[in-house]
């Protein structure tokens, strides 16, 4: 009598031994990548498309425009280099400074006399005045050149009556120069002028101007600069015209400037 034998297979394993259905699964079939400026046939072949044309050429895109970059740096290194150059003027105008401290030169009337004063036949004003002034230069480290073409001319109101050239010489430092000049001129309206001087001369108050124009050279050290002009006005007041006599100053105020 034959026993029967009974195996029990863990569950696991039964289950792994199971035969599972294939389960088929459908895939989609995506559009190939087509790159810009083509497309696809109906039969799947890749067809390009013509880029569009300019004057039969392909359009190639403008270029940045580098011109307007150019203009704006060359501008600015053109105003950087004028910043610079005013920079360093002023900086050498400060050490100039307050190394030799330069001061404009100072001028007065000592005398005056009127050698003539007189109507032509013509109706003209004849004036000759001598002139005696003082030229200061109150500078420590520069001396003054006076150069050629000085004016020095005397007015009443608005009408030159005579002018006189300054001479041409050097005033150095701290120095005092006293200067005769003589003083010759012409003006029109002569007898308009001469009944104004009179009447004037009533009061014992006459106004005259002494005008000075001067071109000198300043020098600094041993080095002489370019040439500037010393613009002045002394306004008087003296109490007569009488010819070849000594008349009085009875009021002198001087002002005095540069001009470069």
């Amino acid at each position: 009598m034959h026993r029967q034998l009974k195996f029990t297979v863990p569950e696991a394993m039964a289950d792994n031994q199971r035969i599972h259905p294939v389960v088929r699964v459908a895939t989609s079939t995506t559009a190939p990548l087509v790159p810009p400026c083509s497309s696809v046939s109906e039969k799947g072949t890749q067809v390009h498309r013509a880029s569009p044309l300019q004057g039969g050429r392909p359009m190639i895109p403008p270029k940045p425009r580098k011109r307007k970059g150019c203009c704006c740096r060359i501008l600015c290194g053109i105003i950087s280099l004028l910043l610079l150059i005013l920079i360093l003027i002023g900086i050498v105008a400060a050490v100039i400074y307050f190394v030799f401290q330069p001061k404009i030169p100072q001028y007065s009337v000592d005398r005056l006399q009127i050698s003539a004063l007189r109507l032509n036949f013509d109706l003209t004003l004849y004036a000759q005045f001598d002139v005696k002034i003082t030229a200061t230069n109150p500078n420590k480290k520069i001396g003054i050149y006076y150069e050629k073409g000085g004016r020095l001319s005397v007015w009443y109101t608005n009408d030159k009556l005579c002018e006189g050239s300054l001479p041409r010489f050097y005033q150095g430092h701290q120095n005092t120069t006293r200067l005769d000049i003589t003083l010759t001129g012409q003006s029109e309206s002569g007898s308009t002028i001469m009944k104004a001087l009179q009447q004037q001369q009533q009061t014992g108050q006459i106004p005259l101007d002494l005008k000075v124009d001067a071109p000198v050279s300043v020098e600094l050290g041993t080095m002489k600069l370019r040439k500037v002009r010393i613009l002045g006005r002394c306004s008087l007041v003296v109490d007569s015209l009488s010819t070849n006599s000594l008349i009085s100053i009875k009021a002198s105020k001087c002002r005095f400037g540069i001009k470069l």
